[in-house]
């Protein structure tokens, strides 16, 4: 999805030297005589490795492997273990698969600029990565809206909250972001007119600054729900201290940490993608790759950061990965049930 000039400048002197063959009827390095052994012969893979990779593509590269062991890891765990299948877990499992295809999508990504830098490739790559982390992003929205669900409507939540509503949400986005996907393959791309592309290449200016501008929003309505998750941890927390003294100070405690994970959470989105999408909205393919690559790695970090934020600190979770790693759990380990303050 990212153009390298590095493998565009050699797949293009490759075509070059192709069509200057084709035109005078042989190939550079083929004499008259049919003499093949000539020092000029100029083949793919010598236009192809004559520059060092990229660094800031090996680095997307590691990031992507990385981040497709953790989630798979997250993935493992929900499939294999048959307590955890409430909403909650189902959302999880979501966000973990988004982040998964896009560690794919990125070392796919990596392959497409150095091995099959060809049209189609390219589309492919683009759309892999353009659906799977806006399945991210609004798998993150779903997780806070069932957040705050569970806390605004806590008497009937669990009524209402069914796995058939679940699945059908969570459908749904998929389908929405796999449409995303496909743009390019549709022909909402740049390939054909290189002035029009945006950091993002072949994703066109106009789209990525849509995007960019349904991102914002997203981020606006998660901010929104989340501060109030916080004025209904406090009211829950005041009610229960005044109904019981002398829990007054482990419930403050508690909706503190609360609110605390929240700034994380809050903080760790906005931080890796808000510089992504502003610069989206600002920028073209004519600006210098290392800006791009330095709004880009931000972005790809924070589906490397997901899993710990929302799967590894799950007591459940943290159960079932200690079962599976050793058969046991630490004596140590906390079987406190979680309240509605626990955020």
């Amino acid at each position: 999805m990212l153009y390298n000039p590095v493998a565009a400048a050699a797949m293009d002197s490759l075509e070059m030297e192709l069509l200057n063959a084709s035109e005078n009827g042989h190939f550079t390095g083929w004499d008259g005589d049919g003499d093949s052994n000539s020092s000029s012969t100029v083949t793919a893979s010598d236009l192809w490795f004559s520059d060092a990779v990229n660094p800031w593509d090996i680095v997307l590269c590691v990031s992507g492997t990385i981040m497709a062991c953790e989630n798979a890891i997250v993935l493992a765990i929900l499939f294999y273990s048959p307590t955890l299948r409430a909403p909650m877990f189902i959302m999880i499992g979501s966000l973990a698969l988004a982040d998964l295809l896009a560690g794919l999508g990125l070392i796919f990504n990596f392959v497409v600029l150095y091995l099959f830098n060809t049209e189609y490739a390219t589309l492919s790559s683009a759309g892999v990565l353009l659906t799977s982390f806006s399945a991210s992003i609004c798998s993150l929205l779903a997780i806070t809206v069932d957040r705050y669900l569970s806390l605004y409507n806590a008497l009937t939540y669990h009524t209402d909250r069914t796995l058939t509503c679940t699945y059908t949400i969570l459908v749904l986005i998929w389908v929405a972001c796999i449409c995303i996907g496909l743009l390019p393959v549709l022909g909402w791309n740049c390939i054909r007119d290189q002035s029009n592309c945006s950091i993002l290449r072949p994703v066109t200016k106009n789209n990525a600054s849509a995007l960019a501008v349904l991102f914002l929003l997203l981020f606006a309505s998660m901010m929104q729900l989340y501060l109030q998750i916080c004025k209904i941890a406090f009211r829950h927390a005041q009610q229960i201290a005044v109904q019981h003294q002398f829990m007054a100070t482990s419930q403050a405690s508690s909706t503190r940490k609360g609110v605390s994970t929240l700034s994380v959470i809050l903080g760790t989105f906005a931080v890796c993608w808000i510089p992504f999408a502003i610069y989206s909205l600002v920028a073209d393919s004519s600006y210098p790759m290392i800006y791009t690559y330095s709004v880009v790695l931000p972005a790809t970090f924070n589906s490397l950061i997901n899993p710990i934020i929302y799967a590894f600190r799950n007591p459940d979770i943290q159960k079932s990965l200690w079962l599976a790693c050793c058969g046991c759990v630490p004596p140590s380990f906390s079987f406190r049930a979680r309240t509605s303050s626990d955020v």
